[in-house]
């Protein structure tokens, strides 16, 4: 996080991402919900919470969304689905990375259910990143039953830190493409003839 522009998200509540930092919602068994566009820092940000958390003798796991659920479809039997949701449940926490981003048939949304509900009943936090409000879940999972329950049991011991400005990524490589313009028209400039 020393390398994190602060600056830049339009919106950022530094003093609720400053007390993710303390981890106190391991302890209370709450989720985080990290919401905003793409390129703002949410994986970056889940991945230094997850870190600290490891730092401090937690054991943890980082998955993108769509691994884990073609993991977890990937099964060929219950006892193999069983065996392999333990290992998304088991850790003290999870971090289920960019929800949203693709859009997933009934069985996914179900396996991802299945997931959030275990976690929720064992009370192990899952930290989850998303560039969707939740109103736009349905989108996610278009035929889905489950996601009204799904976004219940997520948000009801949960803080959500919303991040909205514009990607990071697009500034720096806007920044790099005026280096290199700025740099090919310094080498056509003619040289001064040499004395």
């Amino acid at each position: 996080m020393a390398d994190f522009d602060y600056q830049w998200p339009k919106q950022l509540d530094r003093s609720l991402l400053d007390e993710l930092f303390t981890l106190e919602f391991l302890e209370a068994a709450a989720n985080i919900i990290v919401v905003g566009p793409n390129g703002l820092g949410k994986s970056m940000i889940a991945k230094n919470l997850l870190h600290q958390a490891v730092l401090r003798g937690y054991t943890a796991r980082f998955t993108a969304a769509s691994d884990m659920l073609h993991d977890l479809a990937a099964q060929d039997s219950s006892t193999q689905l069983a065996r392999r949701l333990r290992r998304y449940t088991t850790p003290a926490v999870l971090c289920c990375d960019e929800v949203g981003y693709l859009a997933y048939d009934t069985r996914y949304a179900d396996l991802l259910f299945e997931v959030v509900t275990r976690r929720y009943q064992l009370r192990r936090p899952l930290i989850l990143t998303t560039n969707r409000v939740f109103t736009e879940w349905n989108q996610v999972f278009p035929n889905a039953t489950c996601v009204v329950a799904l976004i219940d049991r997520l948000v009801h011991r949960s803080e959500i830190l919303s991040i909205d400005g514009e990607s990071y990524r697009l500034k720096e490589a806007k920044e790099r493409a005026a280096k290199r313009a700025a740099a090919r028209t310094a080498s056509k400039k003619p040289r001064a003839a040499s004395r």
